[in-house]
């Protein structure tokens, strides 16, 4: 593999997510670095030009925040965080829309939380939001609403926010711009002979293995958050370029397919977008133990979850709500139950004679059906 295999990723990629993150995109002292963010422009204006549909996940705010304020580092306390957040978002925003005013381009700004993801009716309206917005040929740019969202500050990033935005898009590439060249061997602030990994085919142990627990200054994720987003990325069937953006012209190699950075191939061929709502993005109301039996049903035979395979039910979720399946100590599917928790805990283990003969009838005959049920694992 080598060129060719990043020419056809490259190809295909009508539509791309660019996730930019604080480091790449900030000075040291947290202000808004206006020749980097020049230079990312003119590069995003000229994929544009290529034809290709852009979404930008932008970083920066709470940085942009520190350095407005004079405050010299980044808070620790959720309040001043937020307030950094508040500050920093304008004068972010405020100076895309001036770069990019040349090229006759508007700027969209679009602040979500992670219950935008989980609600599917508000999923589906911030796909319907980008979609009318390249109506206008506007280019939208997406952050974590940071001035309300405690658990984005306190532990998401923007590297897992790129990865759904670009599940939710359905979006052949995602790049990962940060502010190390790609994913190493090693280390490469420890260990001198740790070698740039060029392609990964698929993110396994060894590759995980590989991560050094390192964060930036301004930034809120390290090498193991993003090669979790990659895998995220991936499972769906999106390719992933993680690249370093503070290297000039770096979108403009990738998108010439030169070997830069890592490139994460697809684990397969793409999800549908139902699919990937279900298995990949918002988060489950509770969990279901099974039985080996069923774990073998599920995760070997692409059959519908009953309720005679289940152990366990944990947490209070209702009818249709999304629920994680686990067998011993690990997830293999997530899908939406039929059954409430309450319901279930009745019939749990009973086969479909056991249920009419408790109930009086058999509301589903599934637990899940296979339609609406994902294998993560």
């Amino acid at each position: 593999m080598g060129d060719a295999v990043r020419a056809a990723v490259v190809e295909r990629a009508g539509l791309v997510v660019i996730k930019v993150g604080t480091n790449v995109l900030t000075c040291a002292n947290g202000l808004p670095d206006r020749e980097r963010m020049q230079s990312l422009v003119d590069q995003l204006q000229r994929i544009r030009s290529s034809g290709r549909k852009v979404v930008l996940v932008s970083s920066g705010a709470i940085g942009a925040g520190v350095g407005r304020l004079g405050l010299g580092r980044k808070p620790t306390d959720l309040p001043h965080l937020q307030a950094c957040a508040a500050v920093g978002q304008c004068a972010l925003i405020q100076l895309y829309q001036e770069l990019f005013t040349p090229y006759g381009v508007s700027v969209a700004q679009l602040l979500l939380t992670a219950g935008d993801f989980d609600t599917r009716k508000r999923y589906l309206n911030v796909r319907n939001t980008i979609l009318t917005l390249w109506e206008y040929d506007c280019i939208p740019i997406i952050n974590e609403n940071d001035t309300v969202s405690v658990a984005e500050i306190k532990f998401g990033d923007n590297d897992h926010l790129g990865a759904m935005v670009a599940n939710l898009m359905q979006a052949p590439l995602l790049v990962l711009l940060t502010n190390v060249n790609g994913l190493y061997t090693d280390d490469p602030g420890q260990v001198p002979t740790a070698q740039l990994v060029s392609t990964v085919e698929a993110i396994d142990r060894s590759v995980t293995d590989m991560a050094a627990v390192t964060k930036s200054s301004f930034g809120t994720g390290g090498m193991r958050s993003k090669l979790k987003a990659a895998r995220l990325a991936t499972q769906a069937g999106s390719a992933v370029i993680m690249a370093n953006g503070a290297i000039p012209g770096i979108l403009d190699d990738i998108f010439a397919a030169n070997p830069v950075g890592t490139l994460f191939l697809p684990k397969s061929a793409s999800m549908p977008a139902w699919k990937r709502w279900i298995g990949l993005t918002a988060q489950p109301k509770g969990q279901i133990h099974v039985d080996e039996g069923a774990r073998r049903a599920v995760v070997e035979q692409n059959r519908s979850l009953l309720p005679v395979g289940v152990r366990t039910v944990v947490g209070n979720f209702g009818k249709g709500d999304l629920v994680s399946l686990w067998a011993g100590s690990q997830e293999i599917a997530r899908g939406l139950s039929n059954y409430s928790a309450t319901d279930l805990t009745r019939i749990a283990g009973l086969n479909t004679e056991q249920i009419a003969a408790l109930l009086g009838k058999v509301p589903y005959v599934e637990l899940i059906h296979r339609d609406n049920l994902v294998v993560t694992n």
